[in-house]
């Protein structure tokens, strides 16, 4: 993945390292190195080591297979929606309403299942109904002007009122059980919920990195006015983002619906927090133009590790994964002021 030089004022994702060095053959470690300390994966790359150091001094089997596919598998929900997150993000955007439509999602394709429903039928449901919620939000924010964190506030209670009141405050149980293999089962090796991560950071990192629609999302993120005054489709790039964010929350619902064999109007109840979290911690700049899709599987991970570490001290409540993941995003909100001041 090609590294940007944080100096640069194209609204493309990525410069190349061939490029920064000023000749067609691949760059000399040192300048590598160089590019990726401007860079904003630098941070969540270190904190990812130290993490995952801190993890191996507490248990010395965490390399182990096993320890590495359980990390994996607990934060692939949390990587999906991240991933529309990171999108909207690089906007300049927000999206509150994602872990309301991954609960309203999951919920109502369990229901049309256990209905009776064809169980493609049902799925494909309860992917549109995010695709929907998606597209509305993209719609009041590109066309309406409303501010997003109110749009998506808006929605987000609709969404997780709407769960509630088709689950009637009861959880959906007596799903088929062959959809426990798309919650655990396992692909070449892979559990499913982790192959299904691993696809859509592909894809992501494909549209971002090479599309004009990542081109479009980077440059409306570092500036929408002069992306307006370039003529880029400014308006239907920014319903694409949501309409993608809500894809990745009703997949995630869906995933963790079939692991857990049950859908509930409460599941993902502060969800929407962790996204933001594992977004900001990757290196995405809340004021949006800067970030990767990597950066943010950097910081899924690291909140995970940090979570597997609290949950295996047994000393401390999991509470503390609260206080712990707050004190990061202090942390690197602070360091993104720094890496912003160091761009003027």
């Amino acid at each position: 993945m090609n590294l940007p030089d944080s100096s640069s004022t194209s609204p493309t994702p990525s410069t190349t390292l061939a490029a920064t060095a000023g000749n067609g053959d691949a760059p000399p470690p040192r300048a590598m190195w160089a590019q990726l300390r401007r860079s904003t994966l630098f941070y969540p790359l270190v904190g990812l080591i130290v993490v995952c150091i801190a993890m191996m001094i507490a248990s010395p089997s965490f390399l182990s297979a096993a320890n590495l596919e359980n990390v994996l598998r607990q934060v692939s929900i949390n990587a999906i929606i991240a991933v529309g997150m990171t999108c909207v993000i690089l906007t300049g955007g927000i999206d509150l309403s994602v872990g309301s439509v991954m609960a309203l999602s999951g919920t109502l394709a369990a229901g049309l299942m256990v209905a009776g429903v064809n169980a493609v039928a049902a799925l494909a449901i309860g992917i549109a109904v995010g695709l929907g919620f998606g597209f509305l939000n993209g719609v009041f924010v590109a066309f309406a002007g409303m501010p997003p964190i109110i749009v998506t506030l808006a929605t987000m209670g609709i969404a997780r009122g709407l769960a509630l009141i088709y689950t009637g405050g009861y959880p959906i149980d007596g799903l088929p059980d062959w959809v426990a293999f798309f919650g655990s089962g396992k692909v070449l090796g892979i559990q499913a919920p982790v192959l299904i991560m691993l696809v859509v950071y592909a894809i992501a990192w494909l549209l971002l990195d090479r599309m004009p629609f990542g081109r479009y999302v980077y440059a409306i993120g570092g500036n929408e006015h002069s992306a307006v005054l370039m003529g880029l489709p400014v308006r239907s790039t920014l319903v694409g983002v949501y309409t993608l964010s809500g894809f990745c929350s009703a997949l995630a619902g869906v995933v963790f619906t079939f692991y857990m064999l049950s859908g509930y109007g409460l599941h993902a109840v502060g969800l929407e927090l962790d996204a933001i979290a594992a977004v900001v911690i990757g290196g995405t700049l809340l004021s949006g133009g800067v970030g990767y899709v990597l950066g943010t599987l950097f910081g899924v991970l690291m909140l995970g590790i940090i979570q597997t570490l609290i949950m295996f001290d047994g000393s401390l409540s999991s509470w503390w994964t609260r206080i712990v993941i707050g004190g990061l995003l202090f942390v690197f909100c602070l360091l993104q002021r720094l890496f912003e001041s160091r761009r003027r």
